[in-house]
């Protein structure tokens, strides 16, 4: 059996375009040996690419320069948590920045994007619409929940950028069709929030007529601190924290979590844990469980002074 020949050293690790392999003197039946994949047409990889960076990056020999992955593929590469539904649809987004055609390869959605309304930046290897505007392209895709979401990450645990960055992206694109669900999710996007579960439970309590918890909120009593917890009320002394499947299989995270709760209740707070299911179909009796301990917690009574809530 006659061994393969070898690749050139800048084809061996990663995908690269057909005709480049040409140029470069690799034979045609070289490019069809089985130990190539084809994940896009005009395209070889030395490896099956899965993830949306490692599908990004094998696409990205077919790019130009006045394109990047953009909308929900840039939103994936960069960290920010998209609903379930898109990881049903590996087709990855591209827009073309200017008045040259949008990318036509099957496996992609073309865009364009008029030139200085997108700008380009560097991600895990592949080029990027800036994460400002990816947020804005996101309009067109998310509800205005998903995208306080996205915006809560963006600005919060995942750092891209500050807040007045992200309304200064929205208001350079205010002409576009989607620009009321964005500055809707403009208004209640926090730079506090350290996942959906916290941006899903203070939407869920603001919006049924609670006040605005406290995000990430230390408590200390007599200059000690005892815990800092996801949402807090200081006033009623409630805290809130959102259980994520993590808390209940990691065995660190639920003996953190119990210490946790139990550092709180020796300083009289009320810790509530919240699932999905609290956000969820059982919305109703948690916003209605919080209220009932803000009016108990406010008028000065708690756990230590009364034994029911009534």
């Amino acid at each position: 059996m006659t061994a393969r020949r070898r690749l050139p050293g800048a084809l061996r690790d990663a995908s690269f375009r057909v005709r480049d392999a040409l140029y470069r003197g690799v034979p045609r039946g070289r490019l069809d040996a089985k130990d190539l994949v084809r994940p896009f047409h005009g395209i070889r990889s030395p490896t099956t690419p899965v993830l949306v960076d490692e599908r990004a990056r094998a696409l990205a020999p077919r790019l130009r320069r006045d394109q990047v992955f953009s909308h929900v593929t840039a939103a994936a590469i960069i960290g920010v948590p998209l609903p379930r539904r898109f990881e049903r649809d590996r087709r990855l987004h591209v827009t073309t920045i200017g008045v040259d055609q949008a990318i036509r390869v099957r496996g992609s959605v073309g865009h364009r994007a008029r030139a200085g309304t997108v700008r380009r930046t560097i991600s895990r290897g592949v080029p990027i619409s800036d994460p400002a505007d990816t947020f804005v392209a996101l309009g067109t895709m998310l509800t205005v929940d998903e995208l306080v979401i996205a915006g809560d990450a963006l600005v919060g645990w995942l750092g891209w950028l500050t807040l007045e960055e992200l309304t200064a992206a929205v208001r350079r694109r205010r002409r576009i069709r989607s620009i009321r669900k964005l500055r809707a999710a403009l208004a209640e996007i926090r730079p506090g929030s350290r996942s959906p579960g916290e941006t899903r439970t203070r939407l869920a309590l603001v919006r049924r007529g609670l006040p605005e918890p406290a995000l990430n909120h230390d408590v200390i009593v007599d200059g000690q601190w005892i815990a800092c917890v996801d949402l807090a009320y200081p006033e009623a002394r409630v805290a809130i924290e959102y259980e994520s499947d993590l808390h209940r299989t990691d065995a660190r995270s639920f003996k953190k979590d119990l210490t946790r709760g139990e550092n709180l209740k020796d300083v009289d707070w009320w810790l509530v844990r919240v699932t999905a299911d609290d956000v969820g179909a059982l919305i109703e009796q948690f916003v209605a469980r919080v209220r009932r301990l803000l009016s108990v917690g406010t008028g000065g009574r708690h756990d230590t002074r009364t034994a029911t809530l009534g």
